[in-house]
């Protein structure tokens, strides 16, 4: 990584990561997240799909709540006891207006102050001839969380939220995209690899069903090594922010 990485601020009280799936965090940002919990930040998690496409040798029907309780245990290790699950279908999420309520739903129960979620970029990779296509679940949530930060706010879109109970919320002021082409930001996750590292660790069927070596341990330090020096640090998370308030 080539560019310098500004810190991300953190004079904010709340976070809310929505993503595609369990265990999409769990892939370097959980380092941050615990981070953040530890200096007494509430973060929740928001998963648009129980994962139930994800493991290849078990049945959807019995995959989901697999995953679903992977990802409750995994989340609790770095701090996070509210984990939602949207419940939409695995591999083959709809970006619209029932994805966009859904997830403005959300934003306005919990209310955060920033968002985290995943690149929505067609592509990513290491650079030019390592790029990889991006899933089109992650392609769809990704757009959906922006387009949903601002429905949070507006009571006139998607008034029936209103109806049951959820008031507007316009509190949210950046997202934080991980896996960007180009980030601009980055959490000092130095001393919280141990639990980001566990969090990755508690996708055991997961992992298993892969069908491969995947050393987490491994993989979490090299990721967040590549990043560290961009920021003046051992090891680090890097995120693309989004500007949502003031424009």
């Amino acid at each position: 990584m080539n560019r310098q990485l500004q810190a991300v601020p953190e004079d904010w009280g709340r976070a809310m990561a929505v993503v595609a799936h369990p265990d999409d965090l769990e892939y370097g940002a959980a380092s941050a997240i615990a981070r953040w919990t530890r200096a007494g930040r509430s973060v929740a998690y928001v998963m648009v799909t129980d994962g139930e496409a994800g493991i290849d040798g078990l049945d959807p029907t019995e995959a989901g709540p697999v995953r679903q309780k992977e990802q409750v245990a995994s989340a609790a290790l770095v701090g996070v006891d509210d984990v939602a699950f949207l419940g939409h279908r695995d591999g083959v999420v709809e970006g619209g207006l029932d994805l966009r309520r859904d997830i403005a739903r959300e934003i306005r129960r919990f209310r955060p102050d920033v968002l985290v979620t995943a690149t929505f970029e067609l592509t990513y990779g290491m650079g030019p001839g390592q790029q990889i296509v991006n899933q089109a679940d992650h392609r769809a949530v990704g757009v959906a969380v922006l387009d949903a930060a601002r429905d949070a706010g507006n009571r006139w879109i998607f008034p029936e939220l209103v109806d049951e109970g959820y008031a507007p919320w316009d509190g949210v002021r950046h997202v934080y995209v991980m896996g960007a082409s180009e980030p601009t930001h980055g959490v000092d996750v130095t001393d919280a690899l141990g639990p980001g590292i566990a969090s990755l660790r508690a996708h055991e069927a997961y992992l298993r069903g892969l069908g491969r070596d995947f050393d987490p341990e491994t993989f979490v330090r090299d990721m967040t090594a590549m990043a560290g020096p961009a920021l003046g640090v051992p090891h680090a998370v890097a995120f693309g922010r989004i500007q949502l308030q003031g424009v």
